[in-house]
Order: structure tokens, then C-alpha cells, then sequence
């Protein structure tokens, strides 16, 4: 998907565009991407007891649970977010891949609230769409750009997008609020967009 934007009231038109490229891909497609990034793993290392945060997937978003797996079987501690109103930063609770997961005041799929809430030190992070600069566009709320600059006030931390490579697009318009990716993986590629 192409189209470069600089206007960034056209942020919709190109979450719009992108929503759709990936609506239009199968069920099969979508499975075998989420196998394909499961099978190639995360482009850094995995130290025994990193805690990375996942996602529970709406839409059609790529499905990270393959993935989460992998990564618990290398010694991973798993969380899931958990959304407790707009406009706040997403928390995260410990979960593992035989949890049962309740539905949130958004109907999102999340951990028991009997779960301990935790810090991730690696994000996964959905996307709508996607530029070669590391900046994304989400849903429009700002869940993950103010939860991320919350997280690295204290820590350093690795965030990762997940997104099928139909969702990359010329230019995403950032405001100074956006929080940049540091990955992005999709079913064909990996993206590095850390500083050398």
C-alpha cells in the first residue's frame, strides 16, 4: 500500500485504506502470517524471565498468540493489557497461553483482574498501518503511544508492531505525541528501526 500523506488529518483515510487491505486477506492468510512470525521468533535475544506483553487480537489484527507461545516455550513471562478507560495508559497482567481470559469494558479479551498487574520490558504492539520510519497508526484512542511513553520515563523498553505487509504504507503523518516503533514484523519481513 502506497500514498505518500503529510497531512496528519489523513491519518484516518490511511487507517481506512489499510483496515481494508487487511480485512480483504483470508482466514488461511492470516493464520499462515501469524505462523510465519511465530517461526521466525522475535530479531532479538529472549533472556529467561523477559516479560513480554502481547495483545488479544480484534478485527482481523494479526494474530500474536502463535508467537506468545514460542516465546513462553523460551522461557518468556507473558502479559496482556488491559484497558481501564480512554485516555488512561494501558496496564498489563500477568497471563499464560492455558489462562482463561475475560472480556474488558470494551470487549476485549484480557486477563482475570485476580491476575498481578506487571511492567513489560518487550511491548507487541497492533497495527493499523505502518511506515518504513517506525510510526504506526492504532485505532485513534492513543493506548499504546501514551502507555509507551509512560514505560520508558522509567525503563527501556523494546516495542515491537505486528502487522501483515499489506498494512505499510509511504508515510505515516506522526504527531510529536507518536511514540515510534523500534520493529516491526510482518509475514515477509522485519523492519529495524532502531538508531545505528
Amino acid at each position: 500500500m502506497t500514498g505518500a500523506m503529510s497531512n496528519p488529518s489523513q491519518k484516518s483515510d490511511l487507517r481506512a485504506a489499510a483496515l481494508a487491505a487487511r480485512d480483504a486477506l483470508s482466514s488461511d492468510d492470516r493464520a499462515a502470517a501469524a505462523q510465519a512470525i511465530a517461526v521466525r521468533g522475535l530479531p532479538i535475544e529472549i533472556k529467561r524471565g523477559v516479560v513480554i506483553a502481547g495483545y488479544s487480537p480484534i478485527r482481523s489484527e494479526i494474530d500474536p498468540a502463535p508467537l506468545m507461545r514460542k516465546l513462553a516455550s523460551q522461557g518468556a513471562r507473558l502479559a496482556l493489557p488491559v484497558i481501564t478507560a480512554r485516555g488512561q495508559c494501558l496496564r498489563f497482567r500477568v497471563w499464560s497461553p492455558d489462562d482463561r481470559l475475560l472480556r474488558g469494558p470494551l470487549g476485549i479479551l484480557e486477563p482475570s483482574p485476580a491476575r498481578a498487574e506487571i511492567n513489560p520490558e518487550i511491548v507487541l504492539v497492533p497495527v493499523a498501518a505502518f511506515d518504513k520510519a517506525g510510526h504506526r497508526i492504532g485505532y485513534g484512542a492513543g493506548h499504546y503511544d501514551r502507555t509507551l511513553a509512560q514505560l520508558r520515563k522509567s525503563r527501556s523498553i523494546t516495542a515491537i508492531g505486528l502487522a501483515f505487509g499489506a498494512q505499510q504504507v509511504d508515510v505515516v503523518p506522526a504527531l510529536q505525541h507518536d511514540v515510534a516503533l523500534d520493529y516491526v514484523l510482518t509475514d515477509t519481513e522485519v523492519f529495524d528501526f532502531r538508531s545505528p
